[in-house]
């Protein structure tokens, strides 16, 4: 195996010391560094978004910032803003927590659409625009976001040209019972929060370019079309899937080959980031609940009925 894959493997096993059960989780947020792709964790309260957020922040180095997103949080206290500076008499740029590596917005959906369109451009492009001036952020950018499902009040829905910019959308489940034991043995351990910095910045943005340079065949590429163009012409689909789906399946799927400490992808490389890619990009027309057909239906049918390459 290639040393930074050891690197990458010792990444996923610092980070295991303090999250428990959630080793394939933080593989999916490595692939997504190292595509340049960001982060949507869902779940109920209390299964660790936040703390593995952190832990993953801190073994990757670079700068964090979390951001608690409320209805009240204004574009400016994300991006920042032009304060005026008495000593020399002119305006200066005070700069937000956005000019960060790694961004943690904590219940996005509590944010108010204005300041949820603020991050659309920082996802897209690197970068952000503040007064009409354009500045780049730094590099790696990531954002991580939490939603949580239990409340509708002083919730506003992602609209759907922001959810399409994350790369994945990644459930967090409750931990099984001998995990949540675990838990309890480690909680000391957890509480200390002591996570070693594996990597630098620069590190993860020299295996990006490691990632650009693993070999994709003809038939994988196809793979990866012929199930994007099988959930688009599926009769319960309400939209389309995006080009985004098939980059970010191709992206990811470098990236996941890297992590293995490969230099060509195979098709389980493909499969097994695709729920993960695809599951947000569908969105149902009414009569699909009355057939009993959900996301994960039309999910299952696609991989069952495209054919794989051998």
């Amino acid at each position: 195996m290639h040393e930074y894959a050891l690197k990458l493997d010792l990444c996923i096993r610092e980070i295991s010391r303090f999250i428990i059960g959630k080793e394939n989780v933080v593989k999916l947020m490595l692939v997504s560094i190292l595509s340049g792709g960001h982060i949507l964790l869902e779940g109920p309260l209390g299964v660790a978004k936040t703390t593995l957020s952190k832990a993953f922040a801190k073994v990757i180095g670079g700068t964090f910032r979390r951001i608690q997103c409320t209805s009240d949080l204004l574009p400016s206290d994300v991006l920042g803003t032009y304060v005026y500076d008495q000593k020399k008499g002119e305006y200066v740029l005070k700069k937000g927590p956005i000019f960060s590596n790694i961004i943690l917005l904590d219940e996005i959906d509590r944010a108010s659409p204005r300041t949820q369109s603020a991050f659309i451009e920082a996802m897209q492009e690197n970068q952000v625009s503040i007064e009409g001036v354009t500045l780049k952020l730094p590099q790696p950018f990531m954002v991580i976001a939490t939603r949580i499902f239990i409340e509708e009040e002083g919730v506003f829905p992602l609209p759907k040209v922001q959810v399409d910019r994350f790369m994945m959308r990644i459930p967090i489940t409750f931990p099984l019972p001998k995990e949540e034991i675990e838990i309890l043995n480690r909680i000391d351990l957890i509480d200390e929060f002591n996570v070693r910095e594996i990597l630098k910045p620069e590190d993860i943005l020299w295996l990006r370019e490691e990632a650009r340079k693993v070999t994709v065949s003809p038939l994988i590429k196809k793979y990866i079309v012929d199930l994007v163009n099988y959930l688009r012409r599926n009769e319960y689909a309400d939209f389309p899937v995006s080009p985004r789906a098939s980059i970010f399946l191709f992206k990811g799927a470098r990236a996941k080959a890297l992590i293995e400490g490969r230099d060509y992808v195979i098709p389980d490389d493909v499969k097994s980031i695709s729920f993960y890619v695809l599951n947000h990009r569908i969105s149902l027309k009414p009569e699909a609940e009355m057939d009993g057909v959900t996301v994960s239906t039309i999910l299952n049918e696609a991989f069952k009925k495209v054919p794989v390459p051998r």
